[in-house]
């Protein structure tokens, strides 16, 4: 009897214990489980039509099907991509929130006086994804059909056309002062917040001069609504062979290649940086990914973790020299 008691009081204290454990298990957060246990948040900050939301939902639904999670591409625009950084490096570090940047992210750090973030103590770079120039565009409306004769159409009308950027620091921007410093022109910038919304200005004629990305543009180029005067890379683009680069067209020394790529928040566990960057390289080099990337101009880089690293290391170091030579701020 005194066993049967025994028995009673372990088997019940057995049932409590696992009844204890699942409901333990069932409260557990999501950073507990093994990664990814939930959808994934990839932060642009800048508006949709820009270049970076573009290739952000080129990439997801790749990412999704090898991560086996949604993936959310979450538009956080405004002050040239600072408040969606910003608000990625505040995010929890588990891997759940991620960030997509291009030039802005290493630029921001020399063309404002106050930053909300630290490029390099915030954040941890997973790969660099790709890299594809942008393009000199200009509305039918513009006059001229080489850079060339848009040099010529500066000088002789100094100070009165303008160039459509998506913002004080961005990849247009540097763009278009990278042509104003060597080739001893102005063209004034006229600031937009963000790339899809300096397209549209270009598109419609409110502005005629545009740098927008190849991959955004091809498709307007195409149907005759913009005009490609020349591609900032020092080779042709593969998505319009025709179009010369603009050191071949009249503008020797001219080179700038904007990249694509994504971080995590400082912090992140080692193991899911590891693991991210396997599935952000497995996305990238899928054949229908690599097929559209090299259909749009873009080369495919899908960068180890450690290269993302020195990447940011050595872009910090090039455009802090070329910011403090041509004296620019974003305030």
């Amino acid at each position: 009897m005194f066993r049967s008691a025994i028995t009673k009081i372990a088997w019940r204290l057995t049932v409590t214990t696992s009844m204890a454990l699942l409901m333990l298990l069932a409260i557990l957060p999501a950073s507990a489980q093994p990664f990814p246990a939930k959808p994934v948040r990839i932060i642009a900050p800048f508006p949709p039509g820009g270049s970076v939301d573009v290739f952000a939902r080129i990439l997801a639904p790749k990412l999704s099907e090898s991560l086996g999670q949604q993936i959310i591409i979450d538009n956080r625009s405004g002050a040239s991509g600072n408040i969606g950084t910003e608000l990625a490096a505040r995010a929890a570090p588990d891997g759940y929130t991620l960030l997509a940047n291009t030039l802005p992210f290493v630029t921001n750090s020399f063309l404002y006086s106050r930053m909300p973030y630290d490029a390099v103590k915030d954040f941890t770079p997973l790969s660099v994804l790709a890299a594809s120039p942008a393009v000199l565009a200009v509305h039918p409306s513009v006059p001229v059909r080489t850079v060339r004769e848009l040099i010529q159409l500066a000088k002789t009308k100094t100070g009165t056309l303008n160039y459509a950027s998506s913002g004080a620091g961005t990849n247009h921007h540097i763009a278009g002062e990278l042509l104003n410093y060597l080739a001893r022109i102005e063209i004034t910038a006229i600031h937009y917040k963000g790339g899809g919304p300096a397209a549209i200005a270009n598109l419609a004629g409110e502005v005629g001069i545009n740098w927008p990305n190849v991959v955004a543009v091809v498709p307007y180029v195409k149907a005759g609504r913009i005009r490609a005067l020349g591609v900032t890379s020092p080779r042709r683009s593969a998505a319009m062979p025709e179009v010369p680069t603009i050191a071949e067209a009249g503008v020797p020394g001219y080179d700038f290649t904007p990249w694509q790529m994504m971080l995590a928040p400082a912090g992140t566990p080692a193991a899911v940086v590891t693991l991210l960057n396997s599935h952000l390289v497995k996305a990238m080099q899928a054949p229908d990914i690599a097929e559209r990337m090299a259909r749009d101009g873009a080369d495919v880089i899908a960068s180890s973790q450690p290269e993302a690293v020195k990447h940011v290391q050595s872009e910090m170091e090039k455009w802090r020299r070329v910011i403090k030579e041509r004296g620019m701020r974003a305030e």
